[in-house]
């Protein structure tokens, strides 16, 4: 299984001594992409245990969809620019 994930930042996540959890003793990293405490992990990877492995997905507004195919595109190319010949009702663009 794989799944989508868009990420925003464009520099690193320093820890903390504050960011150890004082009951645990430790620090959880995401490795979903999901959390809403992101690099931190919220348990929610507990959403995708029953994704299929063959299947990539796409998590938006907290609904979970499977992906037909992913089309990457120079960002002059994007979906909705001069230069658009895709069909945006059966894709999903990412940026590259």
């Amino acid at each position: 299984m794989s799944r989508l994930v868009e990420l925003e930042a464009t520099g690193p996540r320093k820890l903390d001594p504050e960011d150890i959890d004082g009951e645990k003793g430790d620090v959880a990293i995401c490795q979903c992409g999901l959390s809403a405490s992101f690099p931190f992990c919220d348990g929610s990877h507990r959403r995708t245990a029953d994704e299929d492995g063959n299947t990539v997905y796409v998590y938006e507004n907290g609904k979970r969809s499977a992906v037909e195919r992913v089309v990457t595109v120079d960002a002059d190319d994007a979906v909705g620019t001069d230069n658009d010949d895709t069909d945006p009702t059966d894709t999903w663009t990412a940026d590259r």
